[in-house]
């Protein structure tokens, strides 16, 4: 698994991560083999918060890395109700005890509400300090919010930023990820595959995508997930309930199969470059429609979008990532 350096923290991190939305409802014993497949595979980087299943999601992987804490990079959330400095404080000891460990490698505000973000900051300082957290960042944040944030803590302190992002949801390309690219923040993508929204198969989208797949000895939704190299991107997504298998000469690997939104493991190629053509037939077929905002090239033209990729590639000597164009944004 590929790993790449998360912010500011200074830590190598796994850039596909599990997360954990959800995962309580689904069968105990299921999930939790779901979440150790996935760490055996390299996908260490497990995201949970305590707005899921109240608690309950934070137990599940608590459980999972029972005895493998020092594997996993561990993240989770406080709810924007309990983000007063005391309210915080008291929810990641909440949090820490059911993740059954005694540090969180990064600790978020889940969405920002009523509690002014001076105090959220304090008492995250305060959680740093004690040894309850190593880092902490931020979720759903726009760049305004970030703007405000960077203000009140200066360089450095924000770890990342975890938001939305997947082929139909690509707001972040025009103002986010610029920014966090340029304030060394490590963005975070969640529903890399949409919430029950990937195309479907037979669909005109998932035939390009299988297609582009295909040549790259990959799947569809690994090609997808790959994130832009130079962005730090860390998908997150809900692990599906493969189980490990012994393949005779090649050890223990993940088997790939489909729950709800993603798979359980990518494999190594998944983090396969596509070449200029692909990626323009890929933006041609999920063109960015966000009300009120520019295309970030011309995603009804394909061969307009291809010009313009090669003409970028020629000039920066970069190869171009997959159809998130996090890594072509971030060098524009």
């Amino acid at each position: 698994m590929r790993t790449a350096e998360f912010g500011t923290t200074g830590q190598q991190v796994s850039v596909l991560g599990q997360g954990s939305w959800y995962i309580d409802t689904a069968g105990r014993r299921e999930a939790i083999a779901a979440l150790q497949c996935g760490i055996d595979a390299g996908m260490t980087h497990l995201d949970t918060a305590e707005m899921y299943g109240s608690g309950a999601a934070e137990a599940v992987i608590g459980e999972a890395i029972r005895g493998r804490r020092e594997e996993v990079f561990l993240v989770s959330k406080v709810l924007p109700s309990n983000a007063s400095k005391a309210g915080t404080i008291e929810a990641c000891e909440r949090s820490l005890r059911m993740l059954g460990t005694d540090h969180l490698d990064v600790y978020l505000l889940h969405w920002r509400g009523q509690f002014p973000l001076e105090e959220t900051f304090e008492a995250f300082e305060a959680l740093q300090q004690a040894g309850k957290i190593r880092a902490y960042g931020v979720s759903n944040f726009d760049v305004n919010d970030l703007e405000e944030a960077w203000a009140l803590l200066g360089p450095g302190k924000l770890a990342c930023n975890q938001v939305l992002y997947h082929l139909r949801e690509r707001a972040i390309e025009h103002d986010i990820i610029p920014w966090c690219h340029a304030h060394q923040v490590a963005v975070v993508g969640y529903s890399p595959f949409g919430h029950n929204n990937f195309p479907d198969d037979g669909t005109e989208a998932s035939e390009v995508l299988n297609a582009i797949a295909r040549r790259h000895g990959a799947t569809g939704r690994s090609c997808v997930s790959d994130p832009g190299a130079q962005c730090v991107l860390h998908p997150q997504g809900i692990p599906s309930s493969s189980c490990t298998r012994e393949r005779k000469g090649h050890g223990a690997q993940p088997e790939r199969r489909r729950s709800r939104s993603t798979e359980c493991c990518l494999p190594e190629r998944s983090a396969t470059r596509l070449p200029a053509s692909d990626l323009a037939r890929t933006i041609a077929h999920f063109p960015f429609e966000q009300k009120g905002q520019k295309p970030f090239v011309n995603a009804r033209s394909p061969n307009r979008s291809l010009g313009f990729l090669k003409k970028l590639e020629r000039e920066t000597g970069l190869e171009p990532a997959t159809s998130t164009l996090a890594r072509l944004r971030s060098t524009n």
